[in-house]
């Protein structure tokens, strides 16, 4: 069964990492929600708390994972940014070939790690210009791929966003086969 962690950072966007996380699990990936800086629940960028499945350290040491997913949210993604944990697993992640995700602001954490320079990304717009400074090829697509490099917009793009994931991890099939039952418009 493939694998994914799922990062999970004070100020996380709630939906981006639910959705991800609910996504994955149907998809048939085995996914564990890693707290970043704490073991017990996370308040999220809209005062919903969830609680991770274990901290990010003692899911590491589980792995390697097939991707590592990082969700948005300007708090989460700057607590993800700059965490020398998460760094350290995005870089091994990199140099292994596993697959690595962002959405939303998540993508910054990336630069502020160096993953993936000089690919094709995207990211909330707000940061498009950041990005395109940072080194990468900045798209408006709602969900863009460069290799093992999976980048998204927005709560509004994470099914799609997930889905993909999916696609990559099990089958097209797989990931086309959870579009009907959940009513999610493509």
């Amino acid at each position: 069964m493939p694998s994914a962690l799922v990062f999970l950072a004070e100020g996380a966007e709630e939906m981006e990492t639910v959705i991800s996380v609910d996504v994955l699990r149907r998809g048939g990936v085995d996914v564990t929600l890693a707290g970043v800086g704490h073991k017990g629940p996370i308040k999220c960028s809209r005062d919903v708390s969830i609680v991770p499945d274990a901290a990010v350290e003692d899911a590491l040491k589980k792995g390697p994972y097939d991707v590592l997913v990082l969700p948005g949210g300007g708090g989460g993604a700057k607590i993800l940014a700059e965490s020398s944990v998460v760094g350290k697993a995005l870089e091994e992640q990199e140099k292994r070939g596993g697959f690595v995700a962002a959405v939303c602001a998540a993508p910054t954490a990336l630069m502020a790690h160096g993953i993936g320079k000089g690919k094709r990304v995207t990211s909330y717009p707000s940061f498009a210009d950041k990005m395109k400074e940072g080194g990468y090829t900045y798209s408006e697509d709602r969900v863009v791929q460069d290799g093992k490099l999976i980048t998204s917009r927005g709560p509004g793009t994470c099914f799609e966003f997930a889905l993909k994931i999916v696609e990559n991890l099990v089958s097209k099939e797989k990931a086309e086969s959870l579009v009907s039952p959940m009513l999610v418009k493509m």
